[in-house]
């Protein structure tokens, strides 16, 4: 989660996090392996197929004692919104800014104690199942670990992986992030368009990603 203000936390946001912790809970949702006791990481989940994904990972990550924050556009952190985005774990984010977005959450990686920055990295819900290397870009540029986290909407299960230090080079680290999707669910699809987005990239020689 991000550095906190003293004041405190505003009605709204404290009364949505008890609405998403009691639908998290009525749902039977079981977090299967725990998230690692770090400070500091990127939350690569997948896949993103509904809107609900981030209710149940907030849920997840709160039985976990963590505060998951979320990359959002700066115009929403005004006015009366201000205070609710930056309680429920929001990290500002001005596209028009010189500073591209991968430096700008780098910056609020190193200006927090504490920060697990959730990010759906398939980007949007009708994506086929490979990702953007955003997550990847940022666990670098900030220099955090990224931890792995899966769900099954079929049985409610969810879980973290172990933390994974991003080296240079995006294939050889897609492919292994494929590889630990794989053994939660070896037959869904879209971890087998991922596991074959990374075989892609490996054979084309790729080791950074645009």
């Amino acid at each position: 989660m991000t550095a906190r203000n003293p004041r405190k936390r505003s009605i709204l946001s404290r009364i949505v996090r008890r609405i998403i912790w009691t639908i998290y809970r009525l749902q039977g949702w079981k977090v299967e392996t725990g998230m690692p006791a770090i400070p500091k990481f990127v939350i690569a989940g997948a896949p993103h197929t509904s809107n609900w994904d981030f209710v149940f990972f907030t849920g997840a990550t709160a039985e976990e004692g963590v505060e998951p924050s979320f990359m959002g556009k700066h115009t929403l952190f005004k006015g009366y919104m201000r205070n609710f985005m930056f309680d429920m774990g929001g990290v500002p984010i001005d596209r028009t800014k010189r500073a591209n977005y991968v430096e700008q959450v780098a910056e609020a990686f190193r200006a927090a104690e504490r920060l697990a920055l959730v990010i759906a990295a398939e980007g949007t819900r009708s994506s086929d199942g490979e990702w953007k290397s955003g997550f990847w870009h940022i666990a670098r540029e900030a220099e955090v670990p990224i931890v792995l986290a899966w769900v099954s909407w079929k049985d409610r299960r969810l879980g973290f992986s172990d933390p994974i230090e991003p080296s240079d080079d995006y294939a050889s680290d897609l492919s292994k992030i494929a590889a630990w999707f794989r053994t939660k669910r070896p037959d869904y699809g879209r971890y087998k368009v991922l596991e074959a987005q990374a075989q892609r990239l490996l054979a084309e020689g790729k080791d950074t990603a645009a």
